[in-house]
């Protein structure tokens, strides 16, 4: 039985022609010999192992014959017209790159290539010269092919660059990026992990190994059965990321970690496709682990499930925590999963975290106390102090964590990082209306969200026997404390513990933590992301705009930075400017309605909104104009229909074009803003800010911004 290797170039097969694909590959797959296949030579090829196939009377696929070990293999590269494919299987040859083992297609007597660098301009004029980078480099180190060397030689910039990059798919493009945002050829080389080619005298062996090399797993893919071929063909370009990994991203699915690890990186780097691909090998590893997935939000939660069903649906996925599996779910869900299995024993987990009994702890505490705690109860604080954002922030960062009952042991407490510094008499005003708080959710038995995630870590502290082998936590940047000392509670400390991915400038909720305080120890193991998968280098321009200047620190309480790099181009982003609602709507009725007209699916735009009002009104505009539109909540998002959603629905998603509707705070969120504390208000400005940059990196290709004219962005 005959094993496919699918190229990432054969896997765009066109929509038209997709189950005869499947079908032949299919085939294929099963018996080579079967007579309708047509699998034959090609007379005058430049590569004796090229084959033809018969996908129908018009299509042909293109494909080589690889024999090694008594096996055979056929690497896809791709499906044209019968006269086309012909022409196409008598020029390319696979071969093995000699300086960095990779495999490599090239063509004989190749067409002209468009050019796109213009002519060569003078070495100083040089981006990648300017940088340090030549020929030899290029070449002889790296591998390039001379041709595209010289043309990335004569390359004036980096849009220039990338241009050239977007006609390489593959390594080639992968590297070109890299070196126009600055990288050395010593990083090129670690992250792609090339090596010269050790070549053992077997032309088909040696390409079966570099095919299995690390650098070629983001071009080719060795398909394991039917099943996956299936999801390969079916997921098409948009569904790629599930099948073909940057090295990079393979290295953080594979490698083992001696204790929690933590890998960020820019909206688009791919670091939910790590998780969810992680996810499937420690799966696969021991199919007896209990793997917890988590993250913020239901939604997100059901975004990642989905994904590692469209991944593998082979993996189990378990609907109880601490059964074998992986156990996916929102981060609350998962609190409220560990208090329903408490038993008897959440009493005193309650007792030892609030110092008091909840005669309801399964019940969630309502999002309005701390402002009817506010509006009812005197204080002499100022203003900046006696707003539920300081005080629920106190409550969840310092006096929770630390299990404190009483103002003696609030008075005593430390309090790092809250920025807002407190004497004697202002702790113990403040710890007043804390005490109203726990008096007022007494009452009705309840434990608001922190609370419960602080009971069931507490709870989980004292089990010797966890329910999970590893935890895979995604978004971490917007989890609370008590959600950290949770996930820290769910699996005892070993290796393959705990593997979190952030991305500090997407936090948009709550406010900001250091994971070493609540027993959290990254210790050096971490890593960063830095190549955007999905977002157009000019889109990425914009929103790395947005969050120019902010002072972002990550979970380790380090500076936030930037480099992040796409390696796609597209169209500038659009801004305009209106001076009202109905002119706003009105362009996004102008906007979206001349997208679809011609001929975008409308399930691959989406309008983002700030709140809900607002979203239903784009909904009715878009409606009166004949556009099918939906309004997104808890839902997923519509087929066949434009999706409508705040900012904060949109995380986790993404579209091929995107409006973002303009930033009109209200006057009591204004007014809320300025009440509060400097450090405060410039973390509120930053989670806005960061709230801008995660609608802007939802559009995959095109992004159109509208801003009021008296906006300053």
């Amino acid at each position: 039985m005959p094993t496919i290797i699918m190229g990432k170039l054969a896997s765009k097969i066109d929509g038209s022609i997709r189950s005869k694909a499947m079908s032949f590959l299919q085939k294929l797959g099963t018996d080579d010999t079967m007579s309708g296949l047509h699998i034959e030579p090609i007379e005058n090829a430049a590569d004796p192992r090229v084959r033809t196939g018969r996908v129908d009377l018009f299509w042909r696929a293109v494909m080589f014959r690889l024999d090694s070990d008594g096996e055979r293999h056929y690497v896809i590269h791709g499906i044209w017209p019968h006269d086309d494919a012909i022409a196409e299987a008598r020029r390319v040859r696979l071969s093995v790159n000699p300086i960095n083992g990779l495999p490599q297609i090239t063509e004989i007597e190749p067409p002209a290539e468009p050019v796109t660098v213009g002519s060569k301009p003078p070495a100083s004029q040089s981006l990648l010269v300017s940088l340090g980078h030549d020929r030899n480099a290029l070449v002889e180190t790296l591998g390039l092919p001379e041709q595209i060397a010289g043309q990335a030689l004569a390359a004036v910039d980096e849009d220039a660059v990338l241009d050239l990059a977007q006609q390489h798919d593959g390594w080639i493009g992968t590297i070109l990026v890299d070196l126009a945002a600055g990288d050395t050829v010593d990083s090129v080389v670690a992250r792609m992990d090339l090596e010269k080619a050790a070549l053992s005298g077997d032309a088909d062996a040696d390409v079966l190994h570099s095919l299995k090399r690390p650098g070629a797993a983001f071009q080719y893919a060795l398909i394991g059965d039917q099943d996956e071929l299936r999801r390969v063909i079916e997921g098409g370009d948009f569904g790629a990321w599930r099948i073909f990994l940057h090295p990079e991203q393979r290295r953080y699915v594979e490698r083992s970690y001696n204790g929690p690890f933590r890998l960020s990186g820019g909206a688009g780097t791919g670091k939910t496709v790590v998780l969810v691909h992680r996810a499937r090998a420690l799966a696969r590893r021991d199919p007896n682990a209990r793997i917890v997935l988590t993250t913020f939000t239901t939604n997100l939660a059901e975004t990642l499930s989905a994904s590692l069903t469209e991944l593998d649906p082979r993996v189990s996925q378990t609907k109880k925590l601490g059964q074998s599996g992986v156990y996916v779910t929102g981060v609350d869900a998962l609190v409220s999963a560990v208090l329903r299995g408490a038993g008897s024993s959440l009493a005193a987990s309650v007792r030892e975290v609030l110092g008091e009994d909840r005669s309801a702890p399964l019940a969630r505490t309502t999002s309005t106390r701390w402002r009817e705690i506010v509006e009812s109860t005197g204080t002499s604080l100022p203003p900046e102090l006696t707003n539920e954002s300081f005080l629920s922030s106190e409550y969840g960062h310092v006096v929770l964590p630390n299990k404190i009952h009483d103002e003696a042991g609030y008075l005593r407490v430390r309090r790092p990082g809250r920025g807002v510094a407190l004497d004697r008499v202002k702790r113990s005003a403040v710890w007043e209306l804390i005490a109203a708080y726990r008096a007022q959710s007494r009452i009705d038995g309840s434990l608001d969200f922190a609370e419960a995630a602080a009971v069931a870590a507490a709870h989980l502290a004292k089990q010797a026997d966890k329910p999970a082998d590893h935890v895979l936590i995604d978004e971490g940047q917007d989890l609370s404390p008590s959600h950290w000392q949770l996930l820290r509670a769910v699996t005892r400390e070993h290796p393959d513990d705990l593997f979190i991915a952030e991305d500090t400038h997407q936090r948009i909720y709550g406010t900001r933590v250091v994971l070493s305080r609540y027993g959290v120890a990254i210790v050096g193991r971490s890593q960063r992301l830095t190549l955007n998968y999905r977002t157009t280098a000019q889109n990425l321009h914009y929103a790395m705009n947005i969050i120019e200047g902010g002072q972002y620190l990550d979970l380790e309480d380090q500076a936030e930075t930037t480099g992040y790099r796409s390696a796609r181009t597209g169209p500038e982003p659009t801004i305009i400017p209106v001076e009202s609602l109905n002119a706003e709507l009105q362009v996004i009725g102008d906007q979206v309605q001349a997208w679809v007209e011609a001929g975008t699916d409308s399930d691959t735009v989406a309008v983002l909104v700030q709140d809900r009002f607002h979203r239903d009104r784009v909904v009715t505009a878009l409606t009166e104009r004949g556009v099918g539109a939906r309004a997104v909540d808890r839902d997923r998002p519509p087929e066949g229909r434009v999706a409508v959603m705040t900012m904060h629905r949109a995380k986790g998603t993404e579209f091929s074009k995107v409006v973002i509707a303009a930033d009109r705070p209200s006057p009591m969120e204004l007014a809320r803003l300025e009440a509060l504390a400097p450090s405060e208000r410039a973390d509120a400005d930053l989670r806005r800010r960061s709230l801008r940059y995660v609608a802007a990196t939802r559009a995959r290709d095109e992004l159109v911004v509208v801003n009021l004219q008296r906006e300053v962005v």
